[in-house]
């Protein structure tokens, strides 16, 4: 017994897809450190701080100093990966998507 061509195509994975899940993985990833810096790393911050600055999505979370400075920050490239990741998921999800309810007509 064969598959016909059309669910044989509709099975196989697309790059659409992999783009799509691969930056889920760096998403979550990167969202992993952030939590892991701000909840783990700098658990005991707020009682070494007197200004702390906290911020939930990416997790962060940091001591201001008086001239601006801020200790226990994310790196700025997790942050930028962070970002950039998530919106190549949501871009390429939708497309697939799309795309499956396009094939599915």
């Amino acid at each position: 017994m064969t598959a016909s061509p059309a669910r044989s195509e509709a099975a196989q994975p697309t790059a659409l897809r992999g783009v799509s899940l691969a930056s889920l993985g760096v998403f979550l990833v990167c969202w992993a450190l952030c939590w892991v810096n701000a909840y783990v790393v700098n658990d005991d911050l707020p009682n070494a701080c007197g200004d702390v600055r906290q911020q939930s999505f990416p997790p962060e979370r940091a001591c201001a100093s008086a001239d601006g400075t801020l200790t226990g920050a994310n790196a700025g490239w997790i942050e930028v990966l962070f970002f950039a990741s998530l919106v190549v998921f949501v871009l390429f999800g939708s497309m697939t998507l799309a795309l499956a309810a396009v094939r599915r007509r």
